[in-house]
């Protein structure tokens, strides 16, 4: 900023991060004016009075002297109470096993911005008064704010922009922490619940000693969090809790928060134990559904499954949460409050955690704000050095890229646990923003109980070893103040151990399957022509008061001529038509994705802007007969995030189609977790069912290795067990009926379509209203020209473009001895229909798959391991050779590899 800038700048702009250095300045010239430069002489004389507003804002009484201006004392009173509110909770009291020493302590770190020790300053005394309490001296704002900022608790939230947010959170913290009052009743609740947790991973150790289960001793606490945010929930009318969690803690939440009854727990426990269904999963992945309730109230918990992959579960749940609130009649985060429970060390350290905060505030994933709980037991697996662990002072400092306020608490305190659960769950449902609580713990045994910590953390291990438990910490603590007596914890622990023994179950508390029940209502299939011309004519429709591109004028107008049958359905178009149709059926659609509303090879056109205004307009959001929503949002740049939102989604939405579409099909790679853990895999380990779509642009037109390949070879590998369906659509009509297909067969599966690239244009895929109306999908398609079958000696089989450009070059070479068939769905192999279609060619045995791909890439190997269980077949390869790259980057070579598969293909040479 140069000097000229200072004088017009904004007053609260430069008294933000900077108000330390003006104030210096300012007391400068208040001493003496022409000690400062020219230009902050007139910055104060002009701001004068907004040193007046801004003290107001402290929640001081008329801090100006005489003169209207702020004396050195006064100004020295107001730096001491920033200085605490920015920095005070770096010498908070936060760690149970004290591992933290601070390398400057409070006294010194106040000596270094100007202040004498604290003792040399008694003596100062002034007129003044904050919150409606006198402090007479800065010794007294000293006691004061080393209370309320340097205790069990702290908060970090100065760095709000939000000036509303940061001084709610100051009213609430300075003004309730010293008023903050719990009751005999609620403070032996927290017992209770501290308690059943100590009991609970007690009785396992009993039970299954040296068996890993992931305790949550050190870190307690978590429970009477939870029930708390359970109560708060209920009280706020959310009707839905739903829960992301590692394997830390897991079992403790799934049997005193969930109910999870404790037998079935002991048989996923026993050696004999085999799953009811698909593969199952360790227990300590497994998630659960409860309903709780809480007086005449309900409320959903939902916990869900999670593989080892840390927080990978995170933008799942944001996508659960989503679909809930978009089921409502009126958006509402409210109805539902979403609970990630993190790691200190993967909160910080997994890269998915940067992008889901990315996209938790965008249109088409915000949920109103998300719980971050950090079980921060300062170490992950057997790393304890922070410089070792991360590059920040504290794993939660991820949360200030999007503005959230930090509530550190120290867990051996339940107390102040509770008071921060609260404080944060009212900034939550009041600014419907994230909200991170880093609950500063320890783990008591290894990062599983086979393991031995203290071969890599020696000291940290003795001082857990001889450190009490946060449930003898408490109640020494209520039988101090007296509202427990000397026997009360022990006969509690007795109480609830003989409650595992015997199975007791609370009748508050009934529990269901997780796994998705069909309830689909059955709906005509087949619309009657008039109905899906009706719904083109509306959808290339747009209103005259919309100033709309030259470009998107010739499409719209071609679209209206597709519907009044003067021109072939293209892709874009077939397209848009099935989510009207679907929308005319009461089915709702979703499109999520990187330029979906465009579409990145210009061929949707969801969203028409106005040249003008910029406002926008979809057309299938304005069907006269519409019984549901369209929802198309372009995401965020990022694979991972938005694929696991939009699976959680999916696995939360009724009568919904949910799409996600990929930039390129190469980037699919950038989620791989997803597609591995969740898509391919989430029904045969928790039976948890998808019909999630994936659009994967695909094709070999010379763009490069990125560009190129969806990398169908590794969907394909992943098959087995009928667990999704992959499919190489090549016409328009195909994907009309494969999306509405998806949308409305009874059968939950995952649908990865291998979708085009410059195939959309290709006039040769375009199809037929009739084929819109009377056809189907079709798993494989035969021949499509009239060959005389006595002159046939090749049979080629292929999928996708490079069909086209065969059939293009048969027909003009004339090179009638080849049949051309199209497989356009890979799996489930349709093995009939293909055996059916080959009886007519048995005459023949040059049988060949064709493909653009690499020989080890693309569909050949399971292709030929097909054609090996089906028959005696022996099939052939025609494509490029094996690869390490997908593509060459070279257009030459490209073009020259291409003209070899084409002329090898039909005997060119």
């Amino acid at each position: 900023m140069n000097k000229k800038d200072i004088f017009h700048s904004n007053f609260y702009d430069l008294n933000g991060i900077n108000q330390l250095y003006i104030e210096h300045i300012y007391q400068n010239f208040l001493n003496n004016s022409n000690s400062v430069e020219l230009y902050w002489q007139k910055f104060f004389k002009k701001n004068k009075n907004k040193f007046l507003l801004t003290k107001k804002k402290y929640q001081y009484d008329d801090p100006m002297d005489n003169n209207g201006i702020i004396n050195s004392d006064q100004l020295n009173e107001l730096k001491l109470i920033d200085l605490f509110r920015k920095y005070g909770h770096q010498y908070a009291n936060l760690d149970p096993i004290q591992l933290i020493y601070h390398k400057h302590k409070l006294n010194a770190f106040l000596l270094l911005y100007g202040f004498s020790f604290i003792h040399k300053i008694k003596n100062k005394n002034h007129n003044t008064q904050y919150q409606d309490s006198p402090i007479n001296t800065l010794q007294s704002i000293y006691k004061k704010f080393k209370k309320i900022y340097c205790t069990t608790f702290s908060i970090e939230y100065m760095h709000l922009d939000e000036k509303q947010e940061m001084f709610w959170i100051q009213k609430h913290v300075e003004n309730k922490v010293n008023n903050f009052f719990l009751t005999k009743k609620k403070k032996i609740k927290i017992l209770k619940n501290l308690v059943k947790s100590e009991v609970f991973e007690k009785y396992l150790h009993s039970q299954f000693p040296g068996t890993k289960r992931f305790s949550l001793e050190g870190s307690e606490s978590l429970i009477p969090a939870l029930d708390t945010m359970i109560h708060y929930a209920v009280k706020k009318m959310s009707s839905k809790i739903i829960i992301g969690m590692a394997h830390r803690g897991r079992l403790n939440v799934l049997v005193n928060i969930l109910k999870k009854n404790i037998l079935h727990l002991r048989n996923e426990f026993s050696n004999t134990y085999i799953p009811t269904f698909g593969t199952g999963d360790a227990k300590y992945h497994f998630g659960m559904s409860s309903k709780i309730k809480i007086k005449n109230q309900v409320i959903m918990v939902d916990l869900k499954s999670n593989p080892s992959h840390l927080e990978i579960i995170n933008p799942v749940v944001m996508g659960s949460s989503r679909a809930y609130i978009d089921q409502k009649k009126i958006f509402n985060s409210n109805s539902i409050l979403p609970i990630n429970i993190h790691g200190d060390s993967a909160i910080i350290g997994q890269g998915v955690n940067q992008e889901t905060l990315n996209m938790s505030k965008t249109n088409g994933y915000t949920v109103g704000g998300t719980v971050h709980i950090i079980i921060n037991n300062q170490i992950g697996f057997t790393t304890s050095n922070i410089k070792d662990i991360r590059s920040s002072r504290y794993c939660t400092d991820i949360a200030k890229m999007i503005q959230a306020p930090v509530f550190h608490v120290n867990a051996d305190d339940p107390e102040a646990v509770i008071f921060i659960i609260q404080l944060a769950l009212r900034f939550r449902y009041k600014f419907k923003k994230d909200i991170f609580i880093d609950l500063v713990c320890y783990r008591r045994h290894g990062h599983n109980e086979v393991d031995e910590p203290s071969v890599t953390q020696p000291l940290m291990y003795k001082k857990i070893k001889n450190h009490p438990t946060v449930c003898t910490i408490y109640a020494k603590k209520l039988e101090c103040d007296k509202v427990i007596n000397s026997t009360y914890l022990n006969n509690l622990k007795l109480k609830y151990r003989n409650k595992f023994d015997i199975n007791d179950k609370n009748e508050n508390y009934t529990t269901f399957n997780n796994e998705k029940i069909c309830t689909k209502i059955n709906i005509l299939y087949n619309l009657k022509i008039y109905d899906i011309q009706n719904l083109a004519i509306q959808i290339s429709y747009i209103p005259k008061n919309i100033q709309v591109h030259n470009r998107i004028i010739k499409i719209y107008n071609n679209r209206y001529n597709m519907a009044i049958r003067k021109r072939l359905f293209d892709w874009g178009n077939a397209e848009i038509l099935a989510y009207a149709t679907l929308l005319y059926q009461g089915i709702a659609c979703r499109l999520s994705g990187e330029d979906v509303s465009r579409g990145t090879f210009f061929h949707r056109h969801a969203i028409i802007y106005d040249q003008n205004s910029g406002i926008s307009y979809i057309p299938l959001n304005h069907l006269k007969q519409s019984k549901n929503k369209f929802y198309i949002w372009d995401s965020v740049l990022s694979e991972e995030s938005v694929l696991a939102f939009e699976y959680g989604y999916s696995i939360d939405s009724y009568n919904t189609l949910n799409i996600w579409e990929a930039q390129f099909g190469d980037f699919v790679n950038g989620a791989q977790i997803v597609i591995d853990q969740f898509i391919s895999s989430g029904e045969q380990k928790w039976g948890i069912k998808s019909k999630l779509v994936i659009f994967l642009p695909h094709g070999y037109e010379g763009q490069g290795p990125e560009h190129s390949s969806a990398r169908i070879e590794r969907f394909l590998q992943l098959c087995a067990q009928n667990n999704m369906v992959v499919c190489i659509p090549s016409t328009s009509s195909q994907i009309y009926h494969l999306i509405r297909y998806q949308a409305l067969c009874q059968i939950f599966k995952p649908l990865i379509v291998i979708s085009p690239k410059s195939l959309l244009r290709n006039i040769m895929s375009n199809s037929y209203l009739l084929e819109l109306e009377y056809e189907y999908y079709k798993s494989v398609i035969n021949e499509i020209d009239f060959i005389n079958l006595s002159l046939i000696k090749k049979v080629i089989l292929c999928s996708g473009k490079i069909y086209y450009e065969l059939l293009s070059e048969r027909r003009k070479m004339d090179k009638i001895h080849v049949i051309l068939i199209r497989i356009e769905r890979l799996y489930p192999f349709p093995k009939k229909k293909i055996l059916d279609l080959l009886k007519i060619y048995c005459f023949i045995n040059n049988i060949f798959w064709c493909q653009e791909e690499p020989k080890n890439q693309g569909a050949w190997y399971y292709i030929q391991k097909c054609f090996m269980s089906i028959s005696n077949i022996k099939i052939q390869y025609i494509g490029r050779p094996s690869s390490a790259a997908p593509a060459v980057g070279s257009m030459f070579l490209h073009l020259k590899q291409q003209k070899e598969i084409i002329n090898c293909a039909l005997n060119i040479y």
